[in-house]
């Protein structure tokens, strides 16, 4: 799905008034009866009243028609207006001549922030004063009602985007915030972002039924991973395949007092389909790998015991995944740089693979092209330098990814990955419970098995965090996030799997 800027969402609209056709008011009440629709599903009981703030621009208009929907739904809606100005849209004023006769649906008329009449706390606060077009900042009147009503204890949901909030940049000035929001049509940029997160609450976005042929051609870098796009992307198990069809996959694991990531990493790679997977460790890990995880072989260091001095012949895997739990000591500084030399394939390079690859950039020219470095926001730092924003972070992440020939995960909520052909996708799936140590050598594992199977590396990528995500969702569900533990994500990889079956 592409995420389209404020800009082209506009554009969206106008051509779909045009090439429907439909009049933009009409296309307002879709959008509201959608809108309505969802708002009823999280506030079943028409006996609580409902206060909804509108300005006077279009996110005003789908203000006063869901004001209008939800009284003929039996709600008791009241509608507070800033008249703070004397601009109008069209379309707010057709919708404010279409509401009920005003002793059935009040309208207050604000002419300053100081206006606003005192408000039950048991009320649901409906924010419909701007939308995405906002081009700066709160001030004046609309800064300070935003600021009161920030202050008011009642559950907040904002119509398509938080007032105050960029669609598309971080936001310097007041914003409402809001416990839930509703984005028409797709996601708005700014809800992916950390910063974000305490103005848009609780979102989800529906289909208003904008023109499809828009979304087909306009072009657009920004996309989010979908279960329907992931499902496209499997690769079905044929009945005569074995071992050997579905590949080997070889993973640089694990060092004194780090044998758990290699074992985290190795169950996820069998678990995510590989055939065969073998696990190089030093020979402190033999009796961790053998008993932790039978399936897999065991290839000792060949000089250290305690850490990786060599890697192995590398002949027979197709796929290589190397950096969890391995350290960053000197004789692994030099086997990581050995095998960044032997082989043109490409690797997933994870945790300490990344600290070594920071602390030696010249190293950059053996990484081989399409490779896929995992990145925790730290080690992205480390990598490639500090960043002043979210969007700013992001722009450096497409921009290493194009100047690599490298896939790059940016982990976190809505882990980011930057391909090579500058595209840029948002995960959909994960929770909190999964911020927990280990988490990112699951994910290694996951990727190190989908790339042995055959997956080209721009699907695995995204197949491998959607997946990731999901195992920790079904493990939330079933365990709650406090008590979630990285082992749980292995559990549940093989649901997760079965859920992305034709």
């Amino acid at each position: 799905m592409k995420l389209f800027t404020a800009e082209q969402i506009r554009a969206w609209d106008a051509y779909t008034i045009a090439h429907e056709p439909i009049r933009s008011v009409d296309l307002m009440n879709r959008a509201a009866t959608v809108l309505a629709n969802w708002f009823v599903h999280l506030f079943p009981d028409s006996n609580q009243s409902v206060v909804v703030v509108v300005g006077t621009g279009n996110n005003g208009g789908d203000g006063l028609a869901l004001a209008r929907i939800l009284h003929y739904r039996f709600y008791d809606v009241k509608v507070l207006h800033c008249a703070f100005g004397t601009k109008h849209s069209e379309d707010f004023d057709i919708q404010m001549k279409t509401l009920p006769p005003r002793g059935d649906l009040p309208v207050i008329h604000l002419k300053s922030d100081a206006d606003l009449p005192a408000i039950s706390p048991q009320a649901i606060l409906v924010d419909g004063i701007f939308g995405s077009g906002l081009n700066r900042p709160l001030s004046g009147a609309y800064g300070e009602l935003v600021r009161r009503l920030n202050q008011l204890p009642n559950p907040k949901v904002a119509i398509d985007i938080p007032s105050g909030l960029f669609a598309d940049d971080i936001t310097d000035g007041p914003v409402f915030r809001a416990d839930y929001t509703l984005s028409f049509q797709i996601p708005k940029r700014a809800f992916l972002v950390p910063e974000n997160a305490e103005f848009v609450g609780q979102w989800a976005f529906e289909s208003i039924g904008l023109h499809p042929d828009f979304a087909k051609n306009e072009p657009c870098n920004y996309r989010l991973i979908t279960k329907k796009f992931i499902r496209s992307l499997m690769h079905a198990r044929p009945k005569f395949g074995h071992k050997g069809t579905f590949g080997h996959a070889l993973l640089l694991a694990g060092g004194y007092g780090k044998m758990g990531a290699a074992v985290l990493a190795a169950q996820a790679c069998l678990r995510s389909g590989t055939g065969l997977l073998t696990v190089h460790a030093p020979r402190i890990g033999n009796l961790v790998l053998q008993t932790a995880v039978p399936e897999a072989m065991y290839s000792p260091d060949q000089r250290a015991r305690i850490w990786t001095s060599l890697p192995p012949d590398l002949q027979p895997y197709s796929s290589i995944g190397v950096g969890c739990g391995i350290g960053t000591a000197e004789p692994t500084a030099r086997a990581l740089l050995r095998l960044l030399q032997a082989t043109d394939k490409p690797l997933i390079l994870d945790a300490d693979a990344l600290n070594l690859l920071a602390a030696h950039s010249d190293w950059w020219r053996h990484v081989p092209v399409n490779s896929i470095l995992t990145p925790h926001p730290k080690e992205f730092e480390r990598l490639f330098g500090k960043s002043t924003t979210s969007f700013e972070r992001l722009n450096l992440l497409q921009t290493e990814a194009d100047r690599h020939g490298v896939f790059i995960l940016l982990k976190g909520a809505h882990t980011a990955v930057a391909c090579p052909d500058g595209t840029l996708w948002f995960n959909t799936t994960g929770n909190p419970g999964m911020a927990t140590g280990g988490s990112g050598d699951v994910l290694t594992g996951i990727l190190t098995g989908l790339l042995a199977q055959g997956y080209a590396p721009a699907d695995a990528v995204r197949i491998g965090v959607y997946v990731h995500g999901l195992a920790g969702d079904l493990a939330a569900a079933s365990l709650g996030m406090h008590a979630m533990i990285a082992g749980d994500l292995i559990r549940f990889l093989g649901p997760a799997f079965k859920s992305l079956e034709p």
